[in-house]
């Protein structure tokens, strides 16, 4: 798998990545963003470019026809090229859909001798363990929700959340001394069907797949604020074929999410309701968002707010299951095209949402715009809702492994690589 030798088999000395091409292949849209790093290591978008996805070629956010889907990414990639002006030989792609599995998994150890230092083959031990778990946890899942045998899981990317020594936080444990050992690792995994499909699209497309990245993930992590390290968050993306969740929880990720319902469900009940063509009932869900659905916005409105119902269910059993039975953070930020409905916004700022949920109280809901994203600046100035975050998100995910890391992420991919994962 030549991304994964690429993203875990990199020197620490090698040349940072310095232009790049996020490409997001949502069940509505294609998208690309393409993008420079500046000397101050943020990212510089100078070419978008989307392409609209047809009825068939993707299904509940992973890809049903890989050639339709890559006609469409070229469509996409050719017109954000060409407002740049150039073009990069690397993509990150998100990756998205029921089955992608993501989770923090922590591994405490306690020490036999905690007077002697932590060695480098220590801490590879301590990943090691953490790593197998996390795989069989996300082995038993998919195994389970699609009823078959030994299907074949990989791994997406893995990222350090954390490290403490007897309980004090620590970003190199290597020369520490101590009893208590902890290391937490976000871990994304897809079956292999899926992520397959992405890397034949990348492939297809002549471009060197630098990662392939969840996308709650990668929305997850694009703010940077205080409040959002501090207090936590969750994080919603209502996108075309799916809900997209993830729990940003004691300075980390603790966990992502997703279900097959978005805004293409939507669209669909439009357009049997009010027998119209598909297309028509996009327009007129787009149109009703904005405020401009004129005679037909009463009967729009009681069809999506019978969806978003059933929506608001999907979305609080998934918060339920990343609870785990603790307090969930009083911050909701929701992003994706399918977010632009009103209902939405006022499914989850509703007491009896909140009542029904471990909240200390009803969760202030922000819808994200692109100018909070603070690591990367659009000079395009074409990116201008909510459903644009998630591409910028992939775009900080490449600019993040083009860097370079620490001790503790050379630790990681060194333990990935042994695995053969």
């Amino acid at each position: 798998m030549t991304f994964l030798r690429r993203l875990w088999g990199r020197d620490e000395g090698e040349q940072s990545l310095t232009a790049c091409t996020a490409l997001d292949i949502g069940t509505e849209f294609a998208k690309a963003l393409v993008f420079e790093v500046d000397d101050a290591g943020k990212g510089v978008v100078r070419g978008v470019g989307r392409k609209r996805q047809g009825l068939s070629h993707m299904q509940s956010g992973t890809v049903a026809d890989i050639s339709a889907v890559v006609d469409n990414c070229s469509v996409a990639l050719q017109e954000a090229e060409e407002m740049a002006g150039f073009r990069p030989g690397q993509v990150v792609i998100g990756i998205a859909g029921e089955l992608v599995k993501g989770f923090t998994t922590a591994h405490a150890q306690e020490r036999a001798r905690p007077d002697a230092q932590i060695t480098e083959a220590e801490l590879g031990k301590l990943i090691e363990g953490v790593q197998r778990e996390a795989l069989r946890e996300a082995e038993r899942s998919i195994t389970w929700e699609t009823g078959l045998a030994n299907v074949d899981v990989r791994l997406v990317h893995a990222a350090i959340v954390g490290a403490w020594i007897d309980g004090y936080a620590v970003t190199n444990p290597i020369g520490f001394q101590g009893r208590h050992v902890k290391i937490a690792v976000f871990d994304a995994f897809a079956p292999l069907v899926h992520l397959g499909a992405l890397q034949s699209v990348a492939a297809r497309l002549e471009l060197e797949l630098v990662a392939v990245v969840a996308e709650p993930y990668a929305v997850a992590r694009v703010l940077n604020s205080d409040h959002v390290r501090q207090g936590g968050a969750l994080f919603i993306d209502v996108g075309g074929g799916t809900t997209d969740v993830a729990l940003v929880r004691q300075g980390g990720i603790e966990g992502t999410r997703m279900f097959a319902l978005g805004g293409r469900a939507f669209t669909k009940s439009i357009a049997d309701r009010l027998e119209l063509p598909f297309p028509r009932a996009e327009a007129l869900k787009v149109d009703y968002a904005r405020g401009i659905a004129g005679d037909q916005a009463a009967d729009v409105r009681g069809i999506v707010e019978d969806d978003v119902a059933v929506w608001g269910a999907g979305v609080e059993l998934v918060m339920e299951e990343l609870a785990a039975g603790d307090m969930l953070p009083g911050r909701i930020y929701l992003c994706g095209g399918g977010s632009r409905l009103p209902e939405i916004r006022a499914a989850l700022a509703d007491p009896r949402f909140a009542s029904r949920l471990p909240f200390a109280r009803p969760p202030e809901v922000t819808i994200m715009a692109p100018d909070q994203v603070e690591t990367v600046r659009d000079e395009t100035k074409l990116l201008v809702d909510q459903q644009d975050v998630t591409p910028m998100g992939l775009a900080y995910q490449a600019i993040e492994l083009g860097i370079g890391s620490g001790p503790l992420d050379a630790a990681l991919r060194r333990v990935v690589r042994q695995m053969r994962i």
